[in-house]
């Protein structure tokens, strides 16, 4: 497969001298579905917000994509990745349409049609209501429709079934096995059925490195479980 992202010796830190990230390196293939599983404190969360743009302190010895260096927070870069993150609360006071339409008026796309979304999420008596006034979960899920009815070519997604229902769940399943017919998407999950339901490769992260990869023919919960060193 061809490698759509390429990260060499990434090492990050919050205070110098005592790194978060030490040496990771990996790929991310073309439209390929990635699960990223670690214990609390692997460094899964500070890796995404780095490729979000979030998190500036850290350097790697080569940032590639397609081949071509990239930064993270260049604007080519920017338009092509979406995240959705564990907890957010910006946004507060815009509905969700609203939402939406700043969305793809900043990727410059036109507005979607995302009615089946809304359904399948279950969140038609919310789309007129601030993100703000939202639980969690309905918060989750206005981020959620937002990033699959955009469809970036790289969907990051910290912890996406926190906070859903069951039914909701369910359905993100189903929109993760399927994105790669649009594009590549990474997700962190502490929940393991998450990654062995929907990935086609696991990366395993240990103390701010990748210490395995698991592609769907070698994956095995019990055995993702002892690399984890826990359930």
């Amino acid at each position: 497969m061809s490698d759509l992202l390429s990260i060499q010796n990434l090492n990050a830190w919050y205070t110098p001298g005592k790194p978060v990230l030490k040496g990771l390196s990996l790929e991310l293939h073309a439209n390929e579905i990635t699960g990223l599983i670690g214990l609390n404190g692997a460094g899964k969360t500070t890796f995404l917000n780095i490729l979000s743009g979030l998190h500036k302190d850290f350097q790697a010895d080569g940032l590639k994509k397609n081949r071509k260096p990239v930064s993270f927070r260049d604007e080519v870069f920017k338009k092509c990745r979406y995240t959705v993150f564990a907890e957010d609360h910006s946004f507060s006071f815009f509905t969700f349409r609203e939402y939406v339409s700043y969305v793809f008026g900043a990727y410059k796309k036109p507005l979607p049609k995302a009615e089946d979304l809304i359904q399948g999420f279950g969140f038609e008596a919310y789309t007129d209501k601030l993100l703000g006034d939202l639980s969690m979960g309905n918060r989750k899920k206005a981020f959620l429709i937002t990033a699959f009815a955009l469809k970036p070519e790289l969907l990051l997604l910290d912890e996406p079934v926190n906070g859903l229902d069951f039914s909701g769940t369910e359905f993100l399943y189903e929109q993760i096995k399927g994105y790669g017919a649009y594009g590549t998407l990474l997700f962190s999950s502490h929940v393991l059925e998450s990654v062995t339901l929907t990935a086609d490769r696991v990366l395993v992260m240990e103390e701010g490195r990748i210490s395995r990869s698991v592609s769907r023919e070698e994956m095995d919960g019990e055995e993702l479980r002892k690399s984890l060193k826990e359930v």
